[in-house]
This record gives C-alpha cells, structure tokens and sequence, in this order.
C-alpha cells in the first residue's frame, strides 16, 4: 500500500485536493487498493480552506509516506517553521515529493527547489523566481519532475501531476483509462504548455466561436478565410473584419497558432516523426513548421521533444 499525504495549512486552495480524486479512482481499477490517501497539516484537527469550510487532518510526526503533496493557495504562502522542517524530512524520507500551484513556495523556502527545474502556476512564476533566484523557473509547464521533487502549474493542472505519478506506478494504459473516467478531454504532458491558443483569442461571438472550433478540427486541410468565413456563416470581408476585432488576430495568424499548438502537443506525447506531425497538423513541410515554432517558443521542435522526454526521467 503506498501512502499519498496532501499537507494543507490554513485557508489553502480546496481545488488542490481534487488531484486526490485521480489515486481513489485508480484503487477502483486495480484488484487490490494499491493508494491510501492521508490529509496532514501542522496542528491536526479541522484546517479552513479556501471555501471557508473545515478539512480535519492528521498532524504530521512523521514522513513515512511514499509521496507527500503540499497543497497551493490562493496566492503567496508563508509557511510556518514547522512546515518548513517537515518538507525537508519528507525529502529524505519519501519516495517523492510535491507541489501543487504555489505549494511551490513552500518547497523554495525550505531550499529544496535551489538548482532544480520547477513550476507553478502562471501568476506567480515570476515572483517565485525572483524571491529564489536558485530556482530554474519553467513557467509556462504544466508539471516538471527532476529528480525526487515534481512540481505543477496551478488549479486543474494538479491532477495532471496525480496522473503523471499513476502512470509511472501503475503503466500508462491505466493512467489514460483514468482520464477518461474523469472526462477529461486528454491527459496533458508535464512538458505543454498552461495557456491554450483558444482561450487566448477569447472570442466573444458564436460565430466566431464556431469558426475557432472548425479551425481546431480541421487542423490537416489548408483552411482558407473562405473556409472559416463560411464556418462563420459571414462573408470574407465581414469575418476578417469580425476576426480581429474580437480576438486581435488575423485569421492566419490565429490558425497558426492553433497548429503550432496541436504539432507541439504530438510532439511531447508521441513519437511520430516530424514529416507526420507537420502533415497531421497542416504545416506544408517541416521547414515552415520549424519557423512557426521559433516564433512560438524560440525552440525547434526537436527541442520540445527533448525537454517532455526530460520531464519523465525521474
């Protein structure tokens, strides 16, 4: 039986225990409950959370859990001395050690992300580095592992991580059959990035709404401002216009970004070759493919490759 321990402390961010949901729902797909789930915090005892309701917990003494997860909340978290002597012993004590959004600044004030790869959430990636500047800040990752020490985005992205863990326990084929119990639209690679090409454009209308969706879909064919127009149910001249307005982009622009972000995604979770992932995603040839993502990430695509691959070696 592995132990999992979500260490919480006053007003943390409730959503941090929905990665708790990803180890119940793996013991139901095994013969045998393989994960039990602990809740610990400094004083035992109910702790608030960021709702206002209570969790009652089990106060810490020991770090004799194969992974210890330190919950975020819902901004910069000063942890107590106590908290900080904890994460320390469970570093030398647990199999691994966790961070969930900006749990992160827990494990920083206690020296253990000095020198390590690490991210957190967005909002706060750029502070955390400049309060610990012996950090190797990756910001825009969903999670990262390096070595013993797994760190991950905010909000949702925790239970990528819980995912992430099953999966090197338990074999892939059960980590992506639990996504699909927990309807999530795909289990998303430690290596992709937090913002989404779809949310950035942020269009407001249906119309222009159901244009983005054929986009997305349609990714393999050249799509036209004919295409997307029609989509639109718009002229040219009215969706161009439309277009930008509501998503400050051009078409092409925005339908760049949507490939550059599916070939990125093909990139980290497989291992089809680039000739494949640029076809599959309407780049006409590699060549063209490479320049989008240097605009994109400042990297070619073997890079991005290389760096989800890193991601899993722990």
């Amino acid at each position: 039986m592995q132990k999992i321990a979500f260490l919480i402390y006053p007003d943390f961010q409730f959503m941090g225990l929905a990665a708790a949901t990803v180890f119940e729902f793996a013991n139901f797909e095994v013969p045998e409950p393989i994960y039990e789930i602990s809740y610990i915090s400094e004083t035992g005892g109910p702790i608030p959370t960021s709702l206002g309701m209570a969790l009652d917990t089990e106060a810490f003494r020991r770090a004799d859990f194969d992974t210890v997860i330190v919950c975020g909340g819902n901004g910069v978290v000063d942890a107590s001395p106590g908290v900080i002597d904890f994460v320390r012993l469970a570093l030398t004590q647990s199999r691994r050690l966790a961070s969930i959004c900006t749990g992160a600044y827990v494990l920083a004030d206690a020296g253990i992300l000095d020198g390590r790869q690490v991210t957190t959430h967005w909002a706060y990636a750029r502070d955390l580095q400049e309060r610990f500047p012996k950090v190797r800040m990756k910001e825009d990752r969903i999670f990262i592992v390096d070595g013993s020490v797994w760190t991950s985005a905010g909000m949702t992205a925790g239970i990528d991580l819980a995912l992430a863990m099953v999966e090197k326990d338990l074999g892939a084929d059960l980590a992506r059959a639990l996504a699909k119990k927990l309807v999530l639209h795909h289990r998303r690679a430690g290596g992709q990035s937090q913002f989404s090409a779809l949310l950035e454009m942020d269009a407001k209308s249906d119309r222009i709404q159901s244009a983005l969706a054929y986009a997305r879909d349609n990714l393999h064919t050249a799509l036209s401002v004919e295409q997307l127009a029609d989509a639109a149910h718009l002229s040219p001249r009215q969706f161009s216009r439309a277009f930008r307005s509501e998503t400050g982009q051009s078409p092409a622009k925005a339908v760049e970004n949507l490939r550059v972000e599916a070939a990125r995604l093909m990139m980290e979770q497989g291992r089809h070759p680039i000739e494949v992932v640029a076809r599959e995603t309407g780049f006409a040839d590699r060549e063209r493919m490479r320049r989008a993502f240097l605009r994109a990430f400042g990297q070619p695509p073997q890079a991005i490759r290389r760096n989800a691959q890193l991601t899993y070696q722990a």
